[in-house]
């Protein structure tokens, strides 16, 4: 299994927790998905890079950037961009602090993003969307354009349609119901 179906196998087997818990976005639900088990192993990444890498080039998105707001994204994005290494045309990957450094050069934003650069956003897990809103934020104030959201995951309670609203298109490599489906197969 390669691809699409795999990564949904994987984020099943891995990922998805069943309970009570209290989201990042401070709701509360009986489904979790700890996407890090996941974007931090070899299967995970070795599957992840080369499926985002084909979705943002397919999307046509023009991208020269990867990345969003850590610690989420980070292995996302290093993946997107190692996978695109080899390509005509190789992105590279930026990371967004959750505050600015108090100290150096009081960076927002690690990494190689340039003014101008046209930048897919990353996010591992949309709810709210609240998380990526403020990477879209971050990087339109570093003077780069975004041009979509890629999220590994989308909850499908409203977040997508919270970052849509702002006119940035939404793609997930994957969907809560997707991963669902997979546990009660």
């Amino acid at each position: 299994m390669t691809g699409h179906p795999a990564l949904v196998q994987l984020l099943a087997e891995r990922s998805a927790k069943q309970g009570q818990f209290i989201l990042a976005s401070g709701k509360r639900s009986n489904f979790y998905i700890d996407a890090r088990l996941t974007t931090m192993s070899s299967e995970g990444l070795s599957i992840i890079g080369p499926l985002g890498l084909s979705t943002i080039r397919e999307l046509d998105w023009g991208a020269d950037a990867v990345g969003g707001l850590t610690l989420g994204a980070d292995p996302i994005s290093y993946a997107i961009s190692y996978a695109s290494a080899a390509s005509d045309r190789p992105l590279r990957a930026f990371t967004v602090r959750k505050e600015a450094k108090t100290h150096g050069t009081g960076k927002l934003i690690e990494g190689p993003l340039r003014s101008g650069d046209r930048v897919v956003v990353i996010e591992d897990v949309i709810t709210t969307g609240d998380s990526a809103l403020r990477a879209i934020e971050a990087v339109r104030n570093a003077k780069a354009s975004v041009s979509g959201l890629m999220a590994l995951v989308d909850r499908e309670e409203g977040g997508r349609e919270a970052i849509e609203r702002t006119g940035v298109n939404v793609v997930s490599l994957v969907t809560a119901s997707q991963i669902i489906a997979a546990l009660t197969s």
